[in-house]
Order: structure tokens, then C-alpha cells, then sequence
């Protein structure tokens, strides 16, 4: 392995995951900082409230593809054999480069999203049918409450508990990643937890105001 071509890719990574799709988007097509709208996050959620779907799926897919294509580089460029420990320690790595782009953007002066979308794309390309299942927990947990974040705090929390009960890997990084994305996702939505408590957090479907 190179260790050059290594950080190279993982440069790499946190560029694709600064593509900042839901600012970029607003600002291109209806002329407005997503970021000064709604919960002023830039991600996905955010933007399917404030400007609609037709806005807001492109951006979701965006964002998910970042993960996965971020996750599948050190595969894509042969950094280590098929099915190794060591090539899912390094698609660990880009992947979680691409997180904190997406999170702290270079393209958009470090204020991105809070990386769901980005996260669900790298944990695709680790483990596609644990990721499905927290994607079951997801949209269990969204249509019960009607709350974005509890349901991404919920999958976040679900996805280390799967890997360690049902979906068991050799790989203690992968196992040591699980905590972190659960242990991430809430710090991210500290704002959320806040809003909850007081009774101030928006559910998903709402009707929304032109812009």
C-alpha cells in the first residue's frame, strides 16, 4: 500500500463530501441560502421542507451518492485486496472523510448538514443489508412520530446494536465506526434534542410557505 495514494484518496473523499448539493441547489434555482431558511441546515430534510421535493430529492440522492462513492475509492483505486480488514479500515476512513465534508464543507465556509444522507450512502457500501435494516428502523420510527431526527438518532443508535447482535463482522473497526456514527449522529442533532424537549420540533410533513 502507498501511503501517498492513501491520503490522496482521502483528500479526495472529504472534497466529494464537501459538495455542498442542498446549498448549491437553493441558490442556483431559487436564489436563497438554504441555510437562512426552515432549521438552517443544509441538508436534504431541510430542503424538502423549505423548497419542496422536486428540490429535495435530487439533493438526498446527491448526498447519499457522496457516501458510497467515497466508501467504494479505496476499492475503485486498488489501495487493498478484496474483502481484506485492512480495505474496510480504509473505506472506513474515506468514508468518514466524506462525512465530516459534508458536514464542514470547504466549498460553502464549513457550514454544511448534519451527514444523515452521507452517512446511509458509506454505510451502504460497508454493509448493505445492516444498512437496510437501519433504514427499516428509519421509516418505522419517522412514520410513528413524524420526526426526522428521532428517526435518524433512532437508526444511528440501531445500527452499532444490529452489528453487534445479528450483523457480526471480525472487523473491530468497522465495530468501532458503528459507535462512533450512533455517537455522531446525536451530537449532530443536539439542536433537535433541544427543540424536542421544549415542543418546538417540525414534523416532516407540513405544509410549506413559496419562496
Amino acid at each position: 500500500m502507498n501511503t501517498i495514494y492513501l491520503v490522496i484518496t482521502v483528500i479526495a473523499a472529504y472534497l466529494l463530501g464537501s459538495v455542498p448539493s442542498a446549498v448549491w441547489a437553493g441558490k442556483i434555482f431559487h436564489r436563497i441560502d438554504i441555510r437562512e431558511h426552515g432549521s438552517g441546515n443544509a441538508g436534504a430534510t431541510n430542503v424538502i421542507r423549505v423548497l419542496g421535493w422536486k428540490t429535495g430529492i435530487p439533493v438526498m440522492i446527491i448526498d447519499v451518492a457522496k457516501g458510497w462513492m467515497a466508501a467504494c475509492l479505496p476499492l475503485l483505486f486498488a489501495l487493498a485486496d478484496k474483502e481484506s480488514g485492512q480495505l474496510t479500515g480504509m473505506q472506513i476512513l474515506t468514508g468518514l472523510a466524506a462525512i465530516i465534508g459534508h458536514v464542514y464543507p470547504i466549498f460553502a465556509g464549513f457550514r454544511g448538514g448534519k451527514g444523515v444522507g452521507t452517512t446511509f450512502g458509506v454505510l451502504l457500501a460497508l454493509n448493505l443489508f445492516l444498512t437496510l435494516s437501519c433504514l427499516g428502523v428509519f421509516l418505522t420510527v419517522l412514520f410513528t412520530t413524524g420526526y426526522v431526527s428521532i428517526s435518524s438518532m433512532s437508526a444511528g443508535i440501531a445500527f452499532p446494536i444490529l452489528l453487534f447482535t445479528v450483523f457480526d463482522t471480525p472487523s473491530l473497526a468497522f465495530k468501532i465506526f458503528s459507535v462512533f456514527i450512533a455517537v455522531s449522529l446525536i451530537v449532530t442533532h443536539r439542536k433537535n434534542i433541544g427543540r424536542l424537549i421544549r415542543g418546538e420540533e417540525s414534523k416532516f410533513i407540513r405544509k410549506r410557505k413559496k419562496i
